[in-house]
């Protein structure tokens, strides 16, 4: 049968975009992929024992298990924008993974957390000169508080005038929505700058 006989519908076409879940160790990474994902998120996780001392970050007292690989999920964020997220390791001997990671994807989110802020370092160093994603940084807000005004935390992540920064709980669906979201409409605002296509301003509607 020949489909030229039939009218082509743009409106039915569905867009599908990478998006990277960075951060340091123990940022909530997991938790931000799991709470969102429409999906039963794919996780790579192991337990942590007493031969990673002296290797791996001091974990809270309540984490007991690491990402070695990745995270996995997937959410429709609109019906024509489906996101595949991509968590990635925070512990330093699994970094060698972060290229195949962000490779394809649309932008970042790179998770902070302002009690152990010095290690979101690297994570932001790799992601804004190591490569081409744009990115914004959402601090998560543990027990749902925020002990440093943004302004601050801007200051000690020397983030740039141009780096989006908002708050997040990662436990919580409706705020990991609405960080991808800021992602998505920041990814589409510097496309647009450089006169590139814009897909119909989705994550906006």
């Amino acid at each position: 049968m020949d489909s030229r006989n039939y009218p082509f519908d743009a409106s039915s076409l569905t867009i599908s975009a990478k998006i990277v879940v960075a951060g340091g160790f123990g940022v909530g990474k997991t938790t931000f992929v799991g709470s969102v994902s429409e999906v039963e998120p794919i996780n790579t996780e192991a337990w942590m024992t007493v031969a990673g001392e002296g290797v791996d970050p001091i974990p809270a007292s309540s984490k007991t298990t690491t990402t070695v690989a990745m995270d996995f999920g997937r959410i429709t964020l609109h019906p024509d924008l489906v996101l595949y997220l991509f968590g990635t390791p925070g512990q330093a001997r699994f970094w060698f993974l972060w290229d195949d990671l962000c490779r394809g994807a649309l932008g970042a989110v790179v998770l902070v957390d302002t009690r152990r802020i010095q290690e979101s370092f690297a994570a932001i160093n790799y992601i804004e000169n190591d490569s081409d994603l744009p990115f914004i940084v959402a601090v998560n807000m543990f027990d749902g508080e925020l002990p440093y005004e943004l302004t601050e935390v801007r200051e000690a992540l020397a983030l740039g005038p141009d780096v989006p920064l908002t708050t997040c709980d990662a436990r919580d669906p409706g705020s990991t929505v609405k960080t991808l979201q800021e992602l998505v409409s920041h990814t589409m605002s510097l496309t647009v700058s450089y006169g590139g296509y814009a897909p119909g301003d989705v994550a906006r509607r």
